[in-house]
């Protein structure tokens, strides 16, 4: 069952080791699916190791590099001239952030990464970034600015019509 009443809010040390604790979560990810890529292609398989693996590599560190600079970047804290700390940051663990969305992708192509160990096909797989991308920018953005109804135009001449109907009742009484 749900807790009634307000939800708590957190603080910002709270915002703070939690966002240090995300980061370093997302760190060890990178670093894990890198080292397992990195062994699996170019060690073991070095032999039939083609360029396509090291244009996948080099794609997939620039997309690590992008999403984690973005996500410390949006955690940075600011202190205090005495040291204290002034603000947490943005918080990297809240629903419906930026955040979350780069959680994903890292998550989506660490995945793909270890994945791609057995077949280089898998990073067709990656194309489901773009893909979510699009799906959100329609359904937050373009969709309701498209279909949206013209209502403020509409609304004047309904109240127009409302005023002249009540004093037409007031007439009769």
């Amino acid at each position: 069952m749900a807790p009634k009443g307000k939800v708590g809010t957190k603080g910002k040390k709270q915002i703070f080791e939690e966002n240090k604790d995300t980061l370093k979560f997302y760190l060890r990810i990178i670093l894990g699916a890198n080292a397992i890529y990195g062994i699996v292609n170019f060690v073991v398989f070095y032999a039939t190791a083609t360029a396509w693996s090291w244009i996948a590599f080099v794609f997939s560190l620039l997309i690590y590099g992008a999403s984690y600079r973005s996500m410390s970047s949006m955690a940075k804290p600011s202190f205090a001239d005495d040291g204290s700390l002034a603000d947490g940051g943005i918080d990297l663990n809240m629903e419906q952030g930026m955040a979350e969305h780069l959680k994903d992708v890292i998550l989506l192509t660490a995945i793909i990464q270890v994945l791609s160990c057995f077949s280089l096909y898998v990073w067709y797989f990656w194309l489901l970034a773009p893909g979510r991308a699009l799906y959100l920018l329609w359904v937050n953005i373009l969709g309701p600015w498209l279909t949206a109804d013209s209502s403020a135009a509409n609304q004047e001449p309904n109240e127009k019509k409302q005023r002249r109907q009540e004093r037409r009742q007031m007439k009769r009484f």
